[in-house]
């Protein structure tokens, strides 16, 4: 796992393990979300394995597949709607957490202003200005 802290509410990750479950949960995240489909890549972990790996742990998952590079509006809501409900830092993993943290970008759960998106990105790792234009500023 390759987990990069965006900001004190979202954490970014290559793809987890069922085993990496508890200690996220024991590191105060209160919701999981896979941005991945299942066989997205062969020996994946299934999204069955995770999800009762979170049910074990008491920590709510949500599954939220889209293709790399492909953003629909209704999982740009519900990943905003988890954001916004979870009650505390939310844990998002993909295949390498650029679809994750360019999902929170488009979504903008907390109104933040497009430079202050991209900065905080780019200090994790991640190149958001591209998509600069697309971030909605609420």
């Amino acid at each position: 796992m390759d987990a990069r802290k965006i900001d004190k509410n979202l954490t970014v990750s290559s793809q987890i393990s069922a085993l990496e479950v508890a200690g996220l949960a024991t590191a105060g995240f209160k919701a999981i979300v896979c941005n991945r489909p299942d066989d997205e890549e062969n020996g994946q972990p299934g999204v069955a394995q995770i999800s009762a790996a979170c049910a074990a742990s008491d920590i709510p998952f949500h599954h939220l597949p889209t293709s790399s590079g492909q953003f629909p509006p209704d999982i740009l809501a519900a990943f905003r709607k988890v954001r916004q409900e979870a009650g505390g830092p939310v844990f998002a993993y993909c295949r390498t957490g650029t679809r994750c943290v360019t999902i929170d970008a488009l979504a903008n759960p907390e109104g933040k202003s497009a430079e202050d998106i991209i900065q905080a990105a780019r200090q994790a790792g991640y190149d958001l200005a591209p998509i600069k234009d697309l971030i909605p500023e609420r």
